[in-house]
């Protein structure tokens, strides 16, 4: 067995990480442009190691496009695209999945270095190991969702398979900033605050939830379901959210249901979150928690007005174009993808007695 040295200072190793942090917040938005610009289903194959590049002239173009022709999407929804059409939208998945590429190389080149110079803890194996295993399943999971896609009358990939893939995306996103987390914050700045850091857990798992009904709203398109504000098309709550006799299934296809379980998770997580301020502001002296525990009352702010003008705007969506919608949309998720973050960043700075 190879035995693994300790080192000094996991500072290298740890901002090797936050590197992946970023790369990771950029491949979900890269995810979500994919998404709105209906590019998902514009490469037809997975092929890891000749698919890095994209078709270098004109014939290799035409190659990909009759492939692209095969599929139901443009069958049944895209049969009017050119060639030019055909071009922007396979550049965003390609972008995807070079991106993910090039994540997998900025993370094992520089782990293949640190091993050679023994900069590994040994307590560090078993992280990293599950953390290139999380890495594989994501894009094991990725092609799955494009797959579902690419056969009988789907002309965009199934919601459910999209937020898995968001929910799994989430999952690496935060272990990966959590183990950097481990190695930069030394002990003796983690502060006692044994109930606020339940507390800190409890507005995650309703997170975790909200995040869900999130990936189903964009997967089912379902801000356009009710594009009012402060009510859902007139009503408080909306009639015929189980509509259909399959019950359980309205949670996750009823486009209404969604909707609104979206809405109230907000209004929940907001108010959860002022009280949680509130509480930490209990929590005197002056400490890394302290000066960043405003953190999450700003960005859940942000991300109620953003979801707000989003549903707003909703209306404005059209057909292969970028608008005002599509902007607010990447924002939405974008300071989802924080507020996540800033949560976990202050239940690892809390401990219990």
């Amino acid at each position: 067995m190879i035995k693994i040295l300790e080192q000094k200072s996991p500072k290298p190793v740890a901002v090797w990480l936050l590197i992946g942090v970023g790369m990771l917040i950029v491949q979900i938005l890269l995810g979500g442009i994919t998404r709105l610009t209906g590019s998902g289903l514009s490469i037809t194959e997975w092929n890891v190691i000749t698919g890095t590049l994209p078709p270098l002239n004109e014939q290799q173009w035409i190659m990909e496009f009759e492939k692209y022709k095969h599929t139901p999407q443009f069958q049944l929804l895209n049969f009017n695209f050119t060639l030019s059409d055909f071009k922007f939208i396979f550049f965003w998945e390609w972008f995807h999945r070079f991106w993910a590429r090039l994540i997998g190389f900025v993370f094992a080149i520089p782990f293949l270095i640190f091993f050679i110079q023994k900069k590994f803890k040994a307590e560090m194996v078993k992280p990293l190991i599950i953390l290139f295993l999380l890495g594989a399943l994501q894009g094991a999971i990725g092609w799955i969702m494009v797959a579902s896609g690419l056969e009988g009358d789907a002309i965009y990939v199934k919601p459910t398979k999209l937020t898995l893939h968001f929910v799994f995306a989430l999952g690496l996103l935060s272990y990966t900033f959590w183990f950097a987390m481990q190695l930069l914050i030394p002990k003796e700045k983690i502060i006692i605050g044994t109930s606020l850091k339940k507390f800190t857990w409890i507005i995650i798992a309703i997170l975790g939830l909200q995040l869900i009904f999130g990936a189903l709203m964009a997967g089912h398109k379902a801000a356009i379901a009710a594009p009012t504000w402060p009510d859902i098309n007139g009503l408080l709550v909306p009639h015929n959210m189980f509509r259909s006799p399959d019950g359980f299934l309205n949670l996750i296809e009823n486009k209404i249901t969604i909707h609104f379980i979206h809405r109230g998770l907000a209004y929940i997580l907001f108010i959860f979150i002022c009280i949680w301020t509130w509480k930490a502001n209990q929590l005197k002296g002056k400490n890394i928690f302290s000066t960043t525990k405003w953190l999450p009352l700003l960005l859940v702010s942000a991300q109620v007005i953003s979801g707000v003008i989003a549903v707003l705007t909703s209306l404005k969506i059209l057909a292969n174009h970028w608008g005002v919608f599509e902007w607010i949309a990447q924002f939405h998720q974008l300071i989802a993808m924080l507020l996540l973050l800033s949560l976990l960043w202050m239940a690892y700075l809390l401990k219990t007695k």
